[in-house]
């Protein structure tokens, strides 16, 4: 049998070259994962079992907690809950879907997010203010009563 010097015979170990590329590529998809997924989901516990509300979700917070035509969040349940409208409340994730930073307040009619300045609508959760190019997700939320809990 002929071994070409451009071929290497079986069983042979794969090129150093190989290997390095092999272990970048993983390197770079662990780092994207962690900055959050294609539809901008999270992995936030969905809160004490003790503190279960009418919905069966935690208990985040009463109706009156929540500013009309603004909102309120609470990092601790990976949740936004807002009010555009007298009583209608909404809820989306805290999870940036620009880079997976958390979002950390709720102004002028939109939600903040301090790392690269993306803002999110307060109402349906879209864009109003890039980098972010998708929404933020919605997450369920029941309201009973004056209490508002995850779904």
């Amino acid at each position: 049998m002929t071994v070409s010097p451009n071929s290497a015979p079986l069983g042979a170990a794969p090129a150093r070259r190989t290997v390095v590329a092999a272990v970048g590529a993983v390197g770079l998809a662990a780092a994207l994962s962690a900055c959050g997924d294609e539809k901008g989901g999270s992995s936030e516990p969905a809160g004490d079992a003790a503190s279960a509300g009418a919905g069966g979700g935690k208990e985040l917070a009463k109706t009156s907690d929540i500013p009309e035509g603004g909102g309120k969040v609470f990092a601790d349940a990976g949740v936004v809950v807002t009010q555009p409208k007298k009583g209608e409340f909404k809820g989306f994730t805290t999870t940036c879907t620009h880079q997976g930073c958390a979002v950390t307040g709720v102004a002028d009619g939109s939600i903040d997010c301090p790392c690269h300045g993306s803002k999110f609508s307060i109402a349906d959760g879209s864009v109003t203010s890039p980098p972010a190019t998708r929404p933020l997700p919605e997450k369920k939320i029941t309201v009973s009563g004056d209490s508002i809990s995850l779904a």
